[in-house]
């Protein structure tokens, strides 16, 4: 080839969801590269349906196709779903990638399974990529065994650690960032302050509309620090090792990967307010107040992959206004593409 790439079979198991889609788009544009693309609940042409929690399907899909790589995208992301069944997130985190693992080994494919930055505590970041996990909630620990599944199961397998994620989306909650968008935009109190000062004093007290518009603030937490890493950056540092390991030269064990700009989620509440150019009312929270417990700072070192000159990170600003110009707040939450 002329631009000195090797030809390759991927395979990208969980190519419907939120990074295996932008995986699917940056591997799908390279010339030589055959990509078969898994999916189920939301498998439509060209995806292969594939349950990954039925061993036999996994071991026929790698033994008809006999890829040179696998990307497993598939994964139980949601901390409150792991938490409430550790069964179904261990199945999914750790039962079948073990399973994928061992069907690349026999083919000597190269596998890269994607983790989370949840394996850690975030207790004293930034946390190296061999630096010891001490997972706090379920969803981390289910994430931790997937890893040490995958790495006892194969010798050219490849964990990428991951923080949260966002990217071009087919529903607002798909991603921890956009699912904030309804919360901020019932809190916009422009359209409720131009109403109520339409009205005199006593009538905006007796009128139950004008209470009904009046704005709620959204609560955002501003005591856990992430590091919202956009998935199209994210395809770009995969296919660049999916390249080293077809020249030869494959990335092996634990890498991290991560954006370099720190916020809370009122940060990012406010920024995404910034973007829609909504006048949001916007309260931080300074304790934590999830259900489930998650780690306060799990900032990633990135230092193995830049050192091997792979990488590439696009300003939250310039990213997250490309998100909201490809799907548009039309004042819907359960808004979706068709």
């Amino acid at each position: 080839m002329t631009d000195g790439r090797r030809m390759g079979k991927i395979a990208l198991i969980g190519a419907s969801g939120l990074l295996g889609r932008a995986i699917a788009q940056r591997l799908s544009q390279q010339t030589g590269w055959q990509v078969v693309q898994t999916a189920l609940t939301r498998a439509r042409a060209p995806h292969v349906v594939l349950d990954i929690l039925d061993t036999q399907a996994i071991d026929r899909f790698v033994d008809a196709q006999a890829p040179d790589a696998i990307v497993i995208a598939a994964a139980e992301r949601r901390p409150d779903i792991c938490e409430s069944d550790p069964a179904l997130a261990h199945a999914l985190n750790v039962d079948a990638v073990r399973a994928i693992a061992r069907a690349a080994q026999r083919h000597r494919a190269w596998v890269l399974s994607v983790s989370t930055d949840y394996v850690f505590d975030g207790t004293r970041p930034p946390y190296q990529h061999d630096a010891p996990p001490a997972p706090i909630n379920a969803y981390g620990r289910s994430k931790l065994e997937g890893e040490q599944a995958l790495l006892e199961s194969t010798s050219t397998g490849c964990i990428l650690r991951l923080p949260l994620l966002y990217g071009p989306i087919v529903s607002w909650q798909e991603s921890a960032v956009t699912s904030l968008v309804p919360a901020i935009a019932a809190s916009a109190r422009a359209r409720a302050d131009t109403s109520a000062q339409a009205q005199p004093l006593t009538d905006r007290h007796s009128d139950p509309a004008c209470a009904d518009r009046a704005p709620r603030p959204a609560v955002m937490d501003a005591w856990a620090t992430r590091y919202p890493t956009f998935t199209p950056d994210v395809a770009c540092v995969i296919e660049q090792m999916i390249e080293r390991h077809l020249r030869g030269a494959p990335v092996c064990g634990i890498t991290q990967w991560s954006g370099n700009e720190p916020m809370t989620k009122y940060d990012i509440a406010r920024r995404l307010a910034d973007a829609l150019q909504i006048d949001a009312h916007l309260t931080p929270q300074y304790t934590p107040a999830d259900a489930t417990p998650r780690p306060r700072d799990c900032r990633l070192d990135s230092g193995v992959l830049e050192a091997l000159g792979i990488g590439r990170r696009t300003p939250f600003d310039v990213a997250i206004r490309q998100v909201l110009s490809d799907f548009p707040w039309r004042g819907d939450a359960s808004q979706t593409t068709a």
